[in-house]
């Protein structure tokens, strides 16, 4: 249930996905996998929107470019550890959100812990090795995969339900090797934006998800498009499902 004070807070969101809905945000669990560009601005959305509870997963300290994308790290947090900064940051946006945080890099000896007792995962890496982690982790678990992915001006979304969609490997039979790469700060808000939109659709039944469809947002000239995409029955992670 929803207390008077969180009834005030939501008020506005409340009257576009009821109380109901709140209330699943409310109890909703969240593996939120990065806290780098994607990952902050998804954190605080998700976190202003009531999510009950959001474990935050990453291995890296904050460094100096870090911060033309990743809102929640500031130039006093230069070498903390970017689980602490956005755990502090979250606690202090909304103290009715639980925030867990695991310093750890995501890899096969944590996956099975980081989401044995969550909903949903959030997948925002900046490789696709531990994407394909986090693939197939979703479908054993049968839990959905919010994916998105950024570079320069350009950013791509896909919501993924074990069973009933492509899951990222039909998407991406394979996907590049992991370097660094340029970014423009508001690509990842638009992207992350996006993810939590589809994280909150999922868990209030609310709309059509980006199911078995791909998003692409050009930024450079301001374009949207939708690529469909569907279940290869051969595929490697989710063929036999």
């Amino acid at each position: 249930m929803l207390t008077m004070d969180e009834r005030k807070r939501y008020h506005r969101q409340i009257d576009t996905v009821g109380t109901e809905g709140q209330e699943k945000l409310k109890n909703a669990r969240i593996l939120l996998a990065g806290a780098g560009g994607l990952g902050t601005a998804a954190a605080t959305y998700l976190t202003v929107a009531g999510i009950g509870f959001i474990r935050v997963a990453d291995c890296d300290v904050i460094e100096e470019s870090n911060l033309n994308r990743q809102i929640l790290h500031w130039q006093a947090d230069l070498g903390r550890q970017k689980t602490q900064s956005v755990a502090e940051k979250l606690r202090q946006m909304n103290p009715y959100v639980h925030v867990d945080t695991v310093t750890q890099r995501i890899d096969e000896s944590n996956i099975q812990a980081l989401t044995v007792d969550v909903d949903l995962i959030v997948d925002a890496m900046d490789n696709f090795e531990t994407r394909y982690l986090l693939n197939r982790m979703a479908i054993a678990r049968r839990i959905p995969l919010f994916h998105g992915a950024i570079r320069e001006l350009y950013g791509q979304a896909a919501t993924l339900l074990p069973g009933q969609t492509a899951c990222l490997r039909c998407i991406f039979v394979e996907g590049p090797k992991a370097a660094a790469f340029p970014v423009l700060g508001a690509t990842a808000g638009i992207v992350a934006s996006i993810q939590t939109t589809e994280i909150i659709k999922y868990l209030t039944g609310k709309g059509e998800l980006l199911t078995n469809r791909l998003l692409l947002w050009d930024g450079l000239h301001s374009t949207v498009d939708i690529i469909k995409v569907g279940k290869n029955p051969h595929c490697i992670d989710c063929g036999g499902i």
